[in-house]
């Protein structure tokens, strides 16, 4: 059963009943549904399908191409030397086929590019040659390797530039989606339990596959990450090797964006790994960015050139935080964790990045979707032992004159302002003003799990949104 994926799927139908040929990129990170989104879309109705070899090398994915068009009932198939006479094969058995749109699957793309196979311009040569010519093909490509993906078919300057009719990201479940999801397989979780599992799994549909009902959220992660033989707990590896080809760049940016909460612009990222590889930094930052690990910000009033990087992907952050570099043999582990220190900050930190996933839904809750808005962090480091400080991890500037002061806070039950915390929001609001100069008006939104406790405090706040607000549908 397809949960979610409603624009994605409508894009795939209206290709296939598309007048011309089309050529559909889908891509995204490992796990996340591309194949089972294609096969369920056209229920498994392919004209040809086709699987690359994980470490094949180029005879190896010539071999299994063939194979590939014998199962497609091809006749008399010679043996490829070259992924030109792949194609051109492919071509010859399209053209026996009946009259009406024939959809061509071949997934794992990337796969197919061994070194010096030339697959990419074979590729090019079948579809600019021969499928672009003709009004009844539909080529649908996928692959987990992103960067590849995106570099050699999405943003290709070559032959296939500008030629996808179509590129498809599939971005991870939104809390909505894994409700869905829950409710489908009889997870029986309340939405406290599927935001507590969404701050470690995120929206990877494959992962939350393994929860059994019958046990609690805890206990799953137990099981998933660190019982013996944990499902998950080597994945992390696994996720960047293949995403990308080269991975290393990669895991050390993330790395490096995992020891600082707020991010680090592009010199301190260049400080932390030690090195300075221009248009190649640019594009590792893109691809990480594309495939939703990382973001990109500015803080309110600061140049472009002071971009912050900051990591946002909830997998990676929670194994930084209790898996990297740990041998634990503690039975029941993540549920001890429950009572400890560690988990309640680590709770805080992990909800602010589920809220920064929601910004749309928040925008939502707060009325102003059709209101032209810019989102933003703040700080302002004090110059003088007098003076105060202050930071704000979200702030949306909004075009009807009004800036929003996002104050998030997790907490397992209504969260209480204190004369304190009162005190603290009105001096946050009173530094952004002043050392912004803002001539907007300015207020203190707060956005908590389950609501403010009502007392005196609570009053001033402008708006409040809660957990049920990041749970709702955005079109």
């Amino acid at each position: 059963m397809l949960i979610g994926r409603q624009k994605e799927q409508k894009l795939l139908l209206n290709a296939l009943k598309a007048d011309e040929s089309q050529f559909i990129a889908v891509y995204g990170r490992r796990r996340i549904g591309k194949t089972y989104l294609i096969r369920e879309t056209f229920q498994n109705k392919f004209a040809f399908q086709h699987t690359g070899l994980q470490k094949g090398d180029k005879k190896e994915q010539l071999a299994e191409f063939r194979r590939s068009l014998k199962s497609a009932r091809m006749k008399k198939i010679p043996a490829f030397n070259d992924w030109s006479e792949a194609f051109f094969s492919l071509g010859q058995f399209l053209e026996t086929l009946p009259e009406g749109k024939k959809v061509i699957f071949i997934d794992e793309l990337p796969w197919l590019d061994t070194p010096k196979s030339k697959m990419v311009s074979a590729l090019d040569h079948f579809w600019n040659a021969w499928a672009s010519a003709r009004k009844d093909i539909l080529l649908v490509v996928c692959g987990s390797a992103t960067s590849w993906i995106i570099s050699k078919i999405v943003k290709n300057y070559g032959g296939l530039h500008n030629r996808l009719t179509r590129q498809i990201y599939l971005e991870p479940f939104s809390l909505r989606e894994c409700e869905l999801f829950a409710n489908a397989n009889n997870l029986k979780m309340s939405r406290k339990n599927i935001l507590e599992t969404y701050m470690v799994l995120g929206g990877v549909p494959y992962y939350w596959q393994f929860l059994q009902k019958e046990n609690s959220p805890a206990q799953n992660i137990d099981i998933l990450f660190f019982n013996r033989n944990a499902e998950l707990r080597n994945e992390y590896k696994a996720l960047y090797v293949s995403l990308f080809k080269n991975p290393q760049p990669y895991i050390e940016i993330v790395e490096a964006l995992g020891k600082k909460k707020v991010g680090m612009t592009r010199q301190e990222i260049i400080n932390e790994i030690k090195k300075n590889e221009g248009g190649k930094l640019t594009k590792t930052l893109e691809e990480l960015e594309e495939c939703d690990f990382i973001r990109s910000y500015q803080s309110f009033g600061k140049k472009t050139k002071e971009t912050v990087y900051q990591l946002i992907d909830n997998f990676t952050l929670f194994y930084f935080k209790f898996i990297e570099g740990r041998k634990i043999k503690e039975k029941d582990y993540w549920q001890k964790m429950q009572i400890k220190s560690d988990y309640a900050t680590w709770c805080g930190l992990a909800f602010e990045r589920v809220c920064l996933q929601h910004i749309e839904q928040i925008k939502q809750a707060l009325g102003i979707s059709g209101i032209i808005s810019r989102v933003y962090s703040w700080y302002y480091k004090p110059q003088t032992p007098e003076e105060s400080g202050a930071q704000i991890d979200l702030v949306i500037d909004r075009d009807d004159n009004i800036i929003n002061l996002c104050e998030i806070k997790y907490s397992k039950s209504e969260y209480v302002i204190t004369s304190a915390y009162e005190k603290k929001l009105r001096l946050k609001a009173d530094v952004f003003q002043r050392k912004t100069q803002t001539r907007k008006g300015v207020s203190t939104i707060m956005i908590t799990s389950f609501g403010l406790a009502d007392n005196q405090y609570a009053n001033d706040i402008s708006r409040k949104i809660t957990m049920d607000d990041l749970f709702k549908d955005f079109d």
